[in-house]
């Protein structure tokens, strides 16, 4: 019997598009956009292999840090507060994800879980409209480690207390969805709304 959905936050809650951050800070650099985004996020095809994004959404370093780096590697002529308007301004809401989120409330426990750092849980994450509704959040960075490792998915069970066969997780990358099932929980590749629905109802989910 399911008691626990639990949703990914990007792309399945809220798209994501991180081109507005990159332009933003492209302002405020000499570097052209392509090698800021290598900087940030890695790219094999460029001579930059970084771990930045990542090591923040881990938790190796914190959100500050990760700020302070890329403004000496950027030479960036912003403040902090301009920088998280940047990072933070990358989400719009899937608005029939958040609907469904209302409907499952009066019959079961919902969390996120979400690869993140410490500004987008608090700047988007706990700034949802249905963010009242939830039993918990389990994010990458206070847990340290990020999907496609299970600490996420074993602290999301644990905070709601519940089995693995008690839990839908659902994810718009295949692989995420997966590792979930390789856990004992039933996961569910987000590609639509409507594709959604119908796995959920074949779980026998009341909505």
């Amino acid at each position: 019997m399911i008691k626990a959905i639990i949703f990914d936050f990007g792309n399945v809650i809220c798209s994501v598009d991180r081109t507005p951050f990159f332009n933003t800070l492209a302002g405020f650099s000499d570097k052209p956009i392509t090698e800021i985004k290598s900087i940030i996020q890695g790219s094999d095809s460029l001579r930059y292999n970084s771990t930045l994004l990542a090591d923040c959404e881990s938790g190796r370093i914190s959100s500050e840090e990760f700020y302070r780096k890329i403004k000496k590697i950027l030479n960036l002529s912003m403040t902090k507060e301009q920088f998280i308007k940047a990072h933070t301004s990358i989400f719009t809401l899937i608005r029939t994800t958040q609907d469904l989120i209302r409907k499952l409330k009066p019959n079961y426990k919902l969390a996120i879980l979400s690869n993140c750092d410490k500004w987008v849980l608090q700047h988007n994450i706990q700034r949802l409209e249905i963010f009242d509704l939830l039993d918990a959040v389990s994010a990458s960075f206070q847990v340290k480690e990020m999907k496609p490792g299970t600490k996420l998915f074993l602290d999301a069970m644990k905070k709601l207390k519940a089995r693995p066969e008690e839990c839908i997780y659902i994810d718009d990358i295949k692989e995420f969805a997966e590792i979930a099932n390789s856990i004992g929980m039933h996961g569910i590749h987000y590609t639509s709304h409507k594709k959604l629905i119908s796995s959920l109802r074949k779980l026998n989910v009341k909505i």
